[in-house]
């Protein structure tokens, strides 16, 4: 029997960075449940380039 794989990756790039027009990205690659997060993900991550916590955002 074989298991059908419901787990892909995704890229999570900041979204304050690009508001600011600051140059250079923060991103960060993760997996994610197709069934559970059918839309797109949003996480808190650590942004090296600004020094704080900011709200990343799946991209395509």
């Amino acid at each position: 029997m074989v298991k059908k794989n419901n787990r892909i990756q995704v890229i999570l790039e900041c979204i304050e960075q690009k508001k600011i027009g600051i140059p250079g990205c923060s991103r960060y690659i993760t997996t994610k449940n197709k069934k559970t997060f059918p839309n797109r993900m949003e996480l808190k991550k650590y942004n090296p380039i600004l020094k704080k916590y900011t709200i990343h955002k799946e991209i395509k």
